[in-house]
């Protein structure tokens, strides 16, 4: 690590508007494939189908199987403007919920929504959460129904079109093995996998390990400090069982890769390994756990479970991109997406994925 990888501002580059996905392609597996070997430096270019070649017997890959919440929500207000709010937690069964709305409606305002449901606007914070209560509940059950999925603001649904597209982002802004509701916000690295790539990894003796971490705002919270050491991230939810564990120990003893879906898999994991892990003939296994983590990960951490990572093409000056440049190094990443962006990858949640070998 240098000081230089200590700085926001060395973590920028720019991207063509044209290259930013606004939609997934027609069929998973066929998104690129950009290979990133980082002992060597050198890159490869192929199909996200072609990821099955990379794995062998023994190996283990870890998959997210947080599902998301369908946490946007349209209403209007009094005066019949339009009002937008974003559940942070979606999943409590509580009057009362953290939200971001826009636009601010004022203290002691009402929102009004489909089915009789409206709110009232109790408090705002400084960093733009407001506190909300609803005259119902079963809120889960009725984002379930008239919710919007809550995609990035670079991904283009204004002018009605988050309403005409919410079929395809219901199914595509969504993991096929997603299982356990609580996200609000996909794991995207994860979305380009189908039944049949998982089930060639399987008839090649590759391990599935699955956990859960609920990814939050945090995603789309900006960094404000241009020293990273002084950005605090924000706390989500994560699970991983005894038997997944195991199904992750094994390849950690016997020298095989592990492999994370995605920086929330990755999250979780490192977080495991600081909270409940042992050494073992100099390997650090990790056991059963469930709480909360914070952990930010930029270069100079030591990775202590993952020696692979699946990963998207991710956002300037985005905590992904800065795990990503720690996992291999900062220079060989913005070398990789320099490289991308002029063979036309399509970038960010809804775009192509890499392969950190």
């Amino acid at each position: 690590m240098t000081n230089e990888d200590l700085y926001l501002s060395n973590y920028n580059y720019t991207v063509p508007n044209k290259l930013v996905a606004q939609t997934p392609t027609i069929n998973r597996q066929d998104s690129k494939l950009f290979v990133v070997n980082r002992i060597n430096g050198q890159f490869c270019h192929k199909k996200f189908s072609d990821i099955v070649e990379y794995f062998n017997y023994g190996d283990c890959i870890v998959l997210n199987e947080t599902k998301v919440v369908p946490s946007r929500l349209f209403g209007k207000k009094h005066s019949g403007g339009k009002v937008e709010l974003l559940f942070l937690a979606p999943c409590q069964d509580k009057e009362k919920y953290k939200v971001l709305i826009k636009p601010f409606i004022g203290v002691g305002k009402k929102a009004y929504f489909e089915n009789g449901y409206e709110c009232e606007i109790l408090s705002k914070e400084e960093n733009g959460k407001t506190l909300v209560k609803f005259n119902k509940t079963n809120i889960l059950t009725f984002l379930q129904e008239h919710g919007i999925m809550p995609l990035p603001s670079y991904i283009n649904r204004k002018n009605g079109l988050a309403v005409e597209m919410s079929d395809l982002d219901r199914k595509r802004y969504q993991t096929i093995y997603a299982k356990n509701i609580g996200a609000i916000a996909a794991p995207t690295a994860g979305l380009h996998f189908t039944d049949k790539i998982l089930s060639s990894l399987k008839n090649k003796g590759v391990s599935i390990a699955k956990l859960t971490l609920h990814v939050g705002w945090g995603t789309f919270k900006p960094i404000t400090t241009n020293n990273l050491y002084y950005h605090n991230m924000l706390p989500e939810k994560f699970i991983l069982s005894k038997e997944n564990a195991q199904i992750i120990n094994n390849s950690i003893k016997n020298n095989k890769r592990v492999v994370a879906v995605g920086t929330t898999s990755t999250r979780a994991l490192e977080s495991i390994a600081n909270f409940a892990s042992l050494i073992e003939n100099g390997k650090t296994l990790i056991k059963d756990f469930s709480g909360e983590t914070s952990i930010f990960i930029y270069p100079d951490y030591k990775f202590k479970v993952i020696n692979t990572l699946i990963t998207n093409l991710h956002l300037p000056k985005s905590t992904p991109l800065m795990m990503a440049s720690a996992f291999s190094s900062r220079t060989l990443m913005l070398k990789a997406y320099k490289e991308a962006i002029n063979k036309e990858y399509r970038f960010f949640s809804y775009g192509d994925s890499m392969l950190i070998l």
